[in-house]
């Protein structure tokens, strides 16, 4: 079956791709492996400059590169040029700092004398192929946060983008072909996704990093295991926004809407279960609720829409059926909870606020990757860490509070790959990562990340 590129907004198929056949594949692997035994010589300062160059390329095409990102999965346009500015600001950060955060590590002298070496040290060597398998949400940003590490560590990249986004998997290799990276360093795979376990196999491939769905997390996780291969795994998040009474409310309020929306509400680490203090919870609902229903969807090439639509017709209907079930079990809809009138053509949904949740809704512990909020009241701390910690998820949470001790509990007792205190959750090349319990394993981004495909070597000298 073609792989095709559909616009959310209204439906139309834009282009279609013929998926890779037996002989494609083979001669992209073939090439890849061919890359990595040259340039896993080259020098940091080689593949600095080749970064350096993509990201002054992805400036220069950045209006385009946020047309197509919009075009084929739906987010505001100003929202996809923010992306590509992101990606480009990575791709300097990794070529700026990539050598010291792998430089060599010496143990002191005296810690090794009694092993008999007169030195020893450690040193990072790069593993080879590394097949990414990559959602649409953030179709440049979740490639780029791989890629950038990844290379300036001296790998290669295989990229298997979501077959929603093939226009942007081509244009990412074509990024970084102009930016002069030698053949085979980066390469888009074209393929269906039951194409990508032989692709996890084959022994060309050192390791895998995903981020997607839990489904497709176990298949390829287990994939992994049986070839004993490394892999990284970013998955779900059902993260947890936490309003106490000594917080800024209005500022959590208004923080929250871009918490929950961003990016029409299809983001991992968005905020998504907003657990707030009895004492607070008229006022942050009352204003988030609002702020919700006042928010713009329409047109995501529209400069003035902030909620575009859905990435596809089922996603809109999986969200659907989440709020629906919830109805039906007592849920209070505050806001939205439909179709918004004059948009049938696209796959939109109005931004959604739902109180009253319970745990016999499957919206309680499902993962809602849409502008749908919920809201529950809380009558204390321990409430408000329990009911954060009642997730099968455990990806990143926001809590807003100004007790340094709260701080402390929270810190503590969360279990999430992250913590951010009055602001919301964002992703940084500076700062690792990913999550804990069905958020996956692993981490990118940061030092952390640039080492997950590394062979952390041990150099012992008598």
């Amino acid at each position: 079956m073609p792989i095709a590129s559909v616009n959310p907004a209204t439906g139309e198929t834009l282009e279609t791709f013929e998926p890779l056949d037996a002989a494609g594949l083979e001669q992209r692997l073939a090439r890849a492996e061919a890359a990595f035994r040259t340039y896993r010589t080259t020098s940091f300062a080689q593949r600095a400059g080749l970064l350096r160059r993509a990201a002054e390329l992805l400036d220069e095409d950045r209006e385009t590169v946020a047309r197509t990102m919009t075009e084929e999965m739906g987010k505001p346009i100003a929202a996809a040029r923010a992306e590509a500015a992101k990606c480009a600001k990575a791709m300097r950060w990794y070529a700026e700092n990539a050598e010291a955060l792998l430089a060599d590590e010496h143990p002191e002298p005296a810690d090794v004398a009694d092993a008999g070496a007169a030195r020893a040290y450690v040193r990072y060597r790069p593993l080879g192929a590394v097949l990414a398998v990559m959602p649409w949400n953030f179709p440049f940003w979740q490639v780029v946060r791989f890629a950038a590490p990844a290379l300036m560590a001296g790998n290669v990249g295989l990229l298997k983008h979501a077959s929603n986004v093939p226009r942007t998997a081509v244009a990412l290799e074509e990024l970084f072909r102009r930016a002069g990276f030698p053949e085979g360093c980066f390469q888009t795979l074209l393929i269906g996704s039951g194409a990508v376990e032989g692709v996890v196999r084959d022994p060309r491939v050192a390791a895998v990093t995903l981020t997607g769905s839990e489904p497709a997390g176990r298949a390829v996780a287990a994939a992994a295991a049986d070839e004993v291969k490394k892999a990284v795994l970013e998955l779900g998040g059902s993260d947890p926004y936490v309003v106490m009474p000594s917080a800024d409310v209005d500022a959590a309020a208004a923080t929250a809407v871009t918490a929950r929306a961003q990016n029409n509400g299809q983001s991992c680490i968005a905020a998504k279960r907003f657990i707030v203090h009895a004492e607070v919870y008229d006022r942050f609902t009352t204003a988030f609720t609002e702020a919700m229903r006042a928010l713009r969807v329409g047109d995501p090439m529209d400069e003035a829409t902030q909620v575009g639509p859905l990435a596809s017709s089922q996603g809109r209907d999986d969200i659907s059926e989440l709020v629906e079930d919830a109805r039906a079990h007592g849920a209070r809809v505050e806001c939205g909870g439909r179709r918004p009138e004059g948009l049938e053509a696209g796959w939109f949904y109005e931004p959604t606020v739902l109180t009253g949740i319970t745990p016999r809704m499957r919206i309680h512990l499902e993962e809602t990757f849409g502008p749908v909020a919920t809201v529950y009241r809380v009558a204390d701390l321990d409430e408000a860490v329990a009911l954060a910690n009642d997730t099968p998820f455990g990806l990143s949470s926001n809590v807003w509070t100004e007790d340094p001790a709260e701080q402390e509990r929270f810190v503590r007792d969360i279990q999430a790959g992250g913590v951010f205190f009055n602001g919301m959750t964002a992703s940084h090349p500076a700062l690792p990562f990913g999550g804990v319990k069905r958020s996956g394993f692993g981490r990118e981004l940061s030092g952390h990340g640039i080492k997950e495909f590394c062979n952390v070597t041990t150099v012992w000298i008598a």
